[in-house]
């Protein structure tokens, strides 16, 4: 930008947030590769979740879960505009905003430049995490749709639509964690304003919680195991219904 002017700590320190933020999924991915952690166990979920849809007669609560998700979704993203307003009117906020801001002693910002910037990145991260919320709720309001035009088993495509309904639903919740992870690298952002290795610790910091939430904590370790057993399932179920009698099979 013209006429700003960043030292090397703080260049280094915007690079850091922005290979961190950009590319989160893909480097997480590629460091733990196939290994468990909560996103792709839960894909695994999911999947088995709408297949199990595909079967019931009665998919009541599976439209009550989603509209469940839909309000989560919904509530984050309003919370999304609240924190937005809250940036841009200290961003539009002009030179009364700034000396408020430096009047501070542990705010570290050398010129009004410097600390528009710094507040337009946390409004840049949180608006990102805006879209991604819109993009969730537009998923699973489709999912909803699919849920609702369920065929019924006699129809025989009850595998192959549980599927089909499962890689329309893990997207729109792919997009919703996206939207949940926003938070964490938008404070990481705002903490730029407390100077560059503020900014690169908390950045670094919402890494390291973000990963470990993924592989390390309790819930991980429940996911990854409710995984397994979703994966062994199929094969025990199949021996049963290969035993029944077949006048108790179900028509194709």
């Amino acid at each position: 930008m013209l006429g700003l002017q960043l030292s090397t700590l703080d260049t280094v320190a915007l690079v850091v947030f922005a290979v961190a933020w950009l590319a989160y999924e893909p480097l997480v991915k590629a460091a733990l590769g196939r290994r468990h952690m909560i996103n792709l166990d839960m894909a695994v979920v999911r999947t088995a979740w709408m297949g199990a849809m595909a079967r019931r007669e009665s998919r009541l609560m599976d439209s009550q879960l989603l509209g469940h998700t839909i309000n989560s979704a919904s509530f984050f993203a309003s919370s999304n505009l609240i924190l937005i307003a809250g940036a841009s009117g200290v961003l539009f906020g002009g030179e009364s905003a700034f000396r408020s801001a430096s009047s501070l002693v542990v705010i570290e910002t050398s010129t009004r430049l410097l600390f528009e910037v710094q507040i337009a990145l946390v409004l840049v991260t949180l608006a990102r995490g805006l879209l991604d919320f819109i993009w969730a709720i537009r998923q699973l309001n489709y999912t909803i749709a699919v849920v609702g035009a369920a065929p019924d088993e006699v129809a025989g495509v009850s595998k192959v639509y549980g599927d089909a309904a499962g890689r329309l639903l893990n997207p729109a919740l792919s997009a919703f964690n996206a939207g949940v992870r926003g938070y964490y690298f938008a404070l990481a952002a705002a903490s730029w304003i407390f100077g560059p290795t503020a900014f690169i610790v908390a950045t670094l910091g919402a890494v390291a919680v973000l990963v470990w939430r993924q592989r390390a904590s309790a819930a991980a370790h429940a996911i990854a195991e409710i995984r397994q057993i979703l994966e062994t399932a199929p094969v025990v179920e199949a021996s049963r219904t290969s035993a029944k009698p077949i006048e108790e099979t179900p028509s194709a």
